[in-house]
Parts: C-alpha cells; sequence; structure tokens
C-alpha cells in the first residue's frame, strides 16, 4: 500500500510560496485532488506537487519562496564528503 501524504491548505501555501486563496481556488476548480477530514481539506501532495508545475510562475514561487529557497542550503560544499563523480557516471548495469 502506497503512504499518501497529505497537506492543510496553510501547509501547502506555506510549502509553495503561494497564498491560502490560491489553493482554496485550486480547490474550488477541481486541480487538486483533496479530502475533507473533521471540516477541513487535506490536499494530496502528488497531486499539488503536479498542480504546481502546470505553470511556470507557481514553478517559480516553489523555487522563490517555497521550500525551494532552502535547496541551495542543502548542497554539499565540501567535496571531501561529495560522491566521486566516478562513481555518479559510470554504469553499471
Amino acid at each position: 500500500m502506497e503512504n499518501i501524504i497529505r497537506l492543510s491548505v496553510s501547509e501547502a501555501a506555506k510549502l509553495f510560496g503561494v497564498s491560502t486563496k490560491t489553493i482554496r481556488q485550486a480547490i474550488k476548480k477541481e486541480e487538486i485532488r483533496y479530502i475533507v477530514v473533521n471540516g477541513r481539506y487535506k490536499i494530496n501532495f502528488a497531486s499539488l506537487m503536479e498542480w504546481s508545475q502546470l505553470s511556470t510562475r507557481r514553478a517559480n514561487l516553489l523555487k522563490q519562496q517555497g521550500v525551494g529557497q532552502y535547496i541551495d542550503r542543502w548542497k554539499i560544499r565540501n567535496k571531501k564528503f561529495s560522491p566521486s563523480e566516478k562513481l555518479i557516471n559510470k554504469k553499471t548495469f
């Protein structure tokens, strides 16, 4: 069984760098999949990812104001701890 990740409207808005109003409009237009739990929307994360990539503007917001703004911090700067390029480029089939 697949583990489905669901987010609240506010979590989705923060993660993707858009307003809660934008998320609610997408729900209303049925652009993203969701369920209602205790009167609250729970949005399917995979559906949200697909929706965010349909628009160049939303994709850019994800990178600039959403979770994408933290990605540069995750890059390994010290080559000593990075995987060898020889190992990455080597195909093992």
